[in-house]
C-alpha cells in the first residue's frame, strides 16, 4: 500500500486523524530513534485515532516524514488542537507524555512556547471540566 501525500491529507475524519497521527509520529521521531516510551505513546494515539496496522506501518517507515502544515489562521490552529484534544480525551485522561507531545504539536503549528503551554493548560482545564467561573460565564454567553 503506497500512500501519497495527497492521499494522506484528503478529506474525511479518518484522513484528518491519519494526518494528526503522521505529524505526531514525525514529532516523536524528531530526535532520532523512537524509544519504547514513545512507541507506547504512539500505539495509544494510533488506537485513539483508529489507525489501522497498515497505516501505522506506512507512517512509521523511516523515509516517510509528514510535516505539520501550520494553518494560516489562529482559529484553524485552535481547531487542529481541539480536534486532537477531543481524541486524547476519549478516555477522559491525558498523561504527561501525551501532554508533552501535544505541546510539541502546538509549537509545530506555530505557537511560541509560552503560548503553547498556556493553550494546552487551558484546554486541559476545559476538557477535564476544571474551568473557572469567568470562562464558564463567557462560554454560556457567546
Amino acid at each position: 500500500m503506497n500512500m501519497s501525500y495527497v492521499d494522506l491529507y484528503s478529506s474525511g475524519a479518518h484522513r484528518r486523524n491519519l494526518a494528526h497521527f503522521a505529524s505526531i509520529a514525525t514529532l516523536a521521531a524528531i530526535d532520532g530513534e523512537i524509544n519504547s516510551k514513545e512507541k507506547e505513546l504512539l500505539d495509544r494515539f494510533a488506537n485513539k485515532l483508529d489507525i489501522t496496522e497498515d497505516e501505522y506501518k506506512e507512517v512509521m517507515k523511516s523515509d516517510n516524514k509528514y510535516p505539520i502544515n501550520p494553518p494560516a489562521s489562529s482559529e484553524e490552529r485552535l481547531e487542529r488542537l481541539f480536534d486532537l484534544f477531543r481524541i486524547i480525551f476519549v478516555d477522559n485522561v491525558i498523561d504527561e507524555e501525551e501532554r508533552a507531545l501535544i505541546t510539541k504539536y502546538a509549537i509545530g503549528l506555530g505557537y511560541r512556547s509560552e503560548s503553547a503551554n498556556l493553550i494546552i493548560k487551558r484546554s486541559i482545564d476545559i476538557f477535564t471540566g476544571k474551568i473557572d467561573f469567568e470562562d464558564y460565564l463567557y462560554l454560556l454567553k457567546h
